[in-house]
């Protein structure tokens, strides 16, 4: 199985979606199936995981609904107010819809960084498991010691990092980024998305010898059973095309085994889902 492990739908609405600023005016439309599904294909994928783009139970039965018409839609990654009083009643409702897999908060834009430690929070992180639910961890850089507390004090919830936490690649830096990395991946329980790497690049002017360094980084701590190929289409378009994104990574991982590209473009994604 072959699988974009990360990527978006929306229909815009400028009261949702803050996040797109002004440099993005692409975005600022509709993407929805039809747009991703030839793109899809065209890169010999088999599906794709849904991830929310807006921090709404709304957005749950927006991206549930379309995954019931495209059968190519093989999970969601909702979001869910972890900190509510009757989360377990909201996490029993999911249970009907075996298309969620998961969870997310933006953590990156919450003014506490370390947001991730509430106990409120912690508390909910600590009912995903029985009920079968993953964690996306959606960090910046300076988010990654707080991350490293928290899945270390859950060792049995499936986490996994979104984006590689979005390093400095536009100003090369590497530091502590690698290092908070190298400890993140000592936790078994942890997982990595090889995503969004070109829109934290000079969007106009990067080239794929730019991620290597980053990309050895990853492969080297966390190895190729718990690595995954996501697109964040149509978020990349803003850096280039779903082809230059897709191929970018290819290129990286044709020198590794057949095996072990199964893994990244799928197989690790479809263990970690459960599609």
């Amino acid at each position: 199985m072959r699988i974009d492990s990360h990527q978006h739908f929306w229909q815009y609405d400028p009261a949702r979606h803050v996040w797109m600023s002004d440099d993005m005016p692409t975005l600022k439309t509709d993407f929805g199936p039809a747009d991703l599904a030839p793109l899809l294909w065209t890169c010999s994928l088999d599906g794709c995981v849904a991830v929310q783009a807006d921090q709404s139970e709304a957005e749950n039965t927006y991206l549930l609904g379309l995954a019931q018409k495209h059968q190519f839609i093989r999970g969601i990654v909702g979001w869910v107010d972890l900190q509510a009083d009757d989360l377990t009643d909201r996490l029993a409702y999911y249970q009907q819809f075996p298309a969620m897999k998961g969870f997310r908060h933006v953590l990156h834009d919450e003014p506490q960084r370390d947001f991730m430690l509430r106990p409120a929070f912690r508390r909910g992180i600590g009912q995903l498991a029985r009920f079968g639910y993953t964690y996306d961890l959606l960090i910046f850089v300076d988010q990654m010691t707080y991350t490293l507390d928290l899945v270390r004090a859950f060792p049995d919830q499936p986490f996994v990092i979104d984006h590689i936490a979005k390093p400095y690649i536009r100003q090369g830096v590497m530091g502590e980024w690698a290092t908070y990395l190298t400890q993140l991946a000592t936790c078994p329980n942890v997982s990595c998305k090889i995503s969004g790497l070109v829109t934290e690049a000079d969007w106009h002017h990067w080239k794929p010898a730019d991620f290597h360094p980053y990309l050895d980084a990853v492969v080297e701590a966390f190895g190729t059973d718990r690595i995954m190929y996501g697109s964040d289409w149509p978020v990349c378009t803003l850096a280039g095309t779903y082809a230059d994104v897709y191929g970018l990574v290819a290129d990286y991982f044709a020198r590794f085994s057949q095996t072990e590209q199964d893994n990244f473009f799928g197989e690790n994604a479809a263990r970690f889902y459960g599609l």
